[in-house]
C-alpha cells in the first residue's frame, strides 16, 4: 500500500487533473479513497469503476453510476449493487438468476423489486442458501408460500422476515397448518441422529456448535421459533406461552417486545436470568409499576438498562443515578425533560443527577452556567463541551479541577485558540486533551505542534490545515503510516508538493493552474 498516494486520493484540494492521474494507477486502497471524494465527476467515477471493481460497487451504492456505466458480465458485483438499489436492469436480474456462481444468485435474492419471473426462478433454486435469502427479504405472498418449503432453513428465514403475514408466523411457531419440514442443514450432510460438537476439527465444516438433528430438525426449529419471537409481526397470542419456556434464549427474545400483557411482563420480571430482566427494563412499553419494581433489582445491568428507558419516572431515575453506574451519557428521559424538570434536576443535591443533566447541549444559559460552576468535577466534566461557555468559564474549570476536565474543555466547540494553546501546556499533560485539540477547528499552529508529540494525537494533527506547510511536508516521511496518510490528505499541502510527489512515484503530471478555492496555496 502506498500511503502517500492514499492520502493524496483523499485530499480535498487535489486538482481534478491529478485525480485523473491517480485513477490511472489506482489499486483497491487508493480507489477506496478516490471513491469517497465529493468532487469526483461522473466521467472519473466511470473510469475508476472500470479499473477497480471494488470501487464500482461503492460508487453504485452511492448512486454515482448508472446502468449505462456498468457491464454486468465484467462487473457483476457492481451490477448487483445497482440491482440492490433498485436501479439495475431487469435483464441483469434474469442473467444473475441463472448465474452458475451461487453467491451471485444469493446476492440477487436479497434485492427487492425484482421481476416476478426472476422471483419464481430464485424460489425454485436448487441451492437452499439462495431460497433462504429470498425468504428473508421477499414479499408477504412469497413468504407465505415459502413457509411450507420442505427445507427448515428456508422456514427459519421466513420467520425472520418482518413482511411475513402474522398468521403464517404463528403457524411457524406452532407448526399447525404446515407440512412437516423434510430436511435441514444438519441432515443434509450427516446421518441422523447427529449432534455437532463444539470442537469440530473439519476445516470445511460450517455447522454451528450444538447443531443437531434426530429427524425432527430440532436445532433449526428452535432457531425458527427464536426468529419468530423476535419478529414484531408475530401475533402476541402466539408468543405469550414462551414466557416460562425452559430455553433462556426464547424467554429473552420476548423481553423487548412492546405488545405483551402486564401479567406476561410480570412473569419475565421474575426470570432467573438477569439479561432477560435487563432487556425488559429498557422496554419502553412497560408500565410505571413494573419500572418501580425493577428499580430495586440488583441483577447485572438491570438498573443501568432501566435508566435508559425513555419512560422512567424522574424520581426513579434520580434514585438510580448514584447506584446504577450509568456514566456520562445523555439518557432519553433526561433529553426529553421539560423546562420545569430541568430546573429541578439542576437543583438536585446528588451530583450524579446533575452530571446526567449536564450531558444535554441545549440547556438555558442560567442552568448551563450554574453547572459550569458546580463544585463536583464529574458535573463540570459533562458540561464542559456545552456550546456558549466563555473562555473565562472554561479556564476557571481547568483552574478548579485540573486534569480531570482538560480533555472535555478542549472538546468545547467555542474553545479559543489561546485556550487551546494553554491546554497543550497543562502539567501534567493530558493525552486525550491533545487529541481533542488536534481535531479542533480553532487549533493554532503552536497548539498543533505540541500535539505532534503525542502518538495518538500526531496523525490527527498531521491532517489539520492550520499546521505549518513545512511541517506537513516533513511528516510525509514519518515512520507512522497513519501520519503519512494524514499529511498527504492535508488540504494545506501545496500543489507543487503534490505534483512532485506524483512525479517521484512515476506519475507524470502537467496540471493546468487550478481555479478551485479549496487549495489555499495557489
Amino acid at each position: 500500500m502506498n500511503h502517500v498516494l492514499c492520502g493524496l486520493a483523499a485530499n480535498p484540494a487535489l486538482p481534478s487533473e491529478l485525480v485523473d492521474r491517480l485513477i490511472a494507477v489506482a489499486d483497491a486502497d487508493i480507489a477506496a479513497d478516490l471513491a469517497d471524494r465529493a468532487d469526483l465527476s461522473h466521467a472519473q467515477a466511470v473510469a475508476l469503476a472500470s479499473r477497480v471493481e471494488e470501487s464500482a460497487v461503492q460508487l453504485a451504492y452511492e448512486g454515482r453510476l448508472t446502468t449505462a456505466d456498468i457491464d454486468p458480465v465484467a462487473q457483476p458485483h457492481a451490477a448487483l449493487a445497482l440491482l440492490n438499489e433498485q436501479a439495475g436492469s431487469p435483464e441483469w436480474a434474469r442473467l444473475f438468476a441463472v448465474d452458475p456462481v451461487v453467491e451471485r444468485r444469493e446476492k440477487l435474492a436479497a434485492c427487492s423489486g425484482l421481476p416476478p419471473d426472476v422471483v419464481e426462478t430464485l424460489a425454485a433454486d436448487p441451492d437452499v442458501r439462495v431460497v433462504a435469502e429470498l425468504a428473508l427479504w421477499t414479499t408477504p405472498d412469497m413468504a407465505a408460500r415459502l413457509a411450507g418449503h420442505p427445507h427448515a432453513e428456508v422456514r427459519r428465514a421466513v420467520a425472520a422476515n418482518e413482511a411475513t403475514p402474522p398468521a403464517v408466523l404463528a403457524a411457524l411457531i406452532t407448526g399447525e397448518g404446515l407440512p412437516p419440514a423434510q430436511r435441514c442443514l444438519v441432515c443434509d450432510r450427516e446421518e441422523t441422529p447427529f449432534v455437532h460438537g463444539s470442537q469440530c476439527s473439519r476445516l470445511d465444516c460450517d455447522l454451528l456448535p450444538g447443531a443437531s438433528c434426530d429427524g425432527s430438525h430440532e436445532s433449526i426449529v428452535y432457531e425458527m421459533q427464536r426468529m419468530a419471537l423476535r419478529n414484531p409481526a408475530t401475533p402476541t397470542q402466539a408468543v405469550v406461552g414462551f414466557a416460562d419456556h425452559p430455553s433462556m434464549l426464547l424467554r429473552w427474545a420476548l423481553a423487548a417486545r412492546p405488545d405483551l400483557q402486564s401479567e406476561v411482563w410480570g412473569q419475565l420480571a421474575g426470570d432467573p436470568v438477569p439479561g432477560v430482566r435487563a432487556d425488559l427494563a429498557e422496554n419502553p412499553a412497560i408500565d410505571d409499576a413494573l419500572i418501580r419494581a425493577l428499580a430495586t433489582d440488583r441483577g447485572h445491568d438491570v438498573q443501568r438498562r432501566l435508566a435508559h428507558n425513555p419512560h422512567v419516572a424522574l424520581d426513579v431515575l434520580t434514585s438510580l443515578a448514584g447506584a446504577a453506574r450509568i456514566g456520562p451519557t445523555l439518557l432519553p428521559r433526561i433529553a426529553s425533560a421539560s423546562p420545569a424538570e430541568v430546573t429541578e434536576l439542576a437543583k438536585s443535591p446528588n451530583p450524579a443527577v446533575r452530571m446526567l443533566l449536564a450531558e444535554r447541549r441545549d440547556l438555558p444559559a442560567e442552568i448551563r452556567d450554574g453547572l459550569a460552576a458546580d463544585p463536583d468535577a464529574k458535573v463540570v466534566k459533562s458540561i464542559a463541551p456545552h456550546p456558549g461557555l466563555s473562555e473565562a468559564q472554561l479556564r476557571a474549570m481547568v483552574d478548579r479541577h485540573g486534569a480531570q476536565v482538560v480533555a472535555k474543555v478542549a472538546a468545547n466547540p467555542d474553545a479559543t485558540p489561546a485556550l487551546l494553546e494553554h491546554l497543550t501546556r497543562h502539567n501534567p499533560s493530558v493525552h486525550k486533551a491533545l487529541r481533542q485539540v488536534a481535531r479542533h477547528r480553532n487549533a493554532t499552529a503552536l497548539a498543533l505542534l505540541a500535539c505532534l508529540a503525542d502518538k495518538k494525537a500526531r496523525p490527527i494533527a498531521a491532517g489539520h490545515p492550520a499546521l505549518p506547510v513545512t511541517v506537513i511536508v516533513e511528516l510525509l516521511t514519518d515512520t507512522d503510516w497513519k501520519v503519512v496518510e494524514a499529511a498527504a490528505a492535508n488540504p494545506s499541502l501545496p500543489l507543487a508538493v503534490m505534483v512532485d510527489l506524483m512525479r517521484q512515484l512515476s506519475l507524470p503530471c502537467h496540471p493546468q493552474p487550478p481555479t478551485r478555492s479549496g487549495n489555499r496555496h495557489l
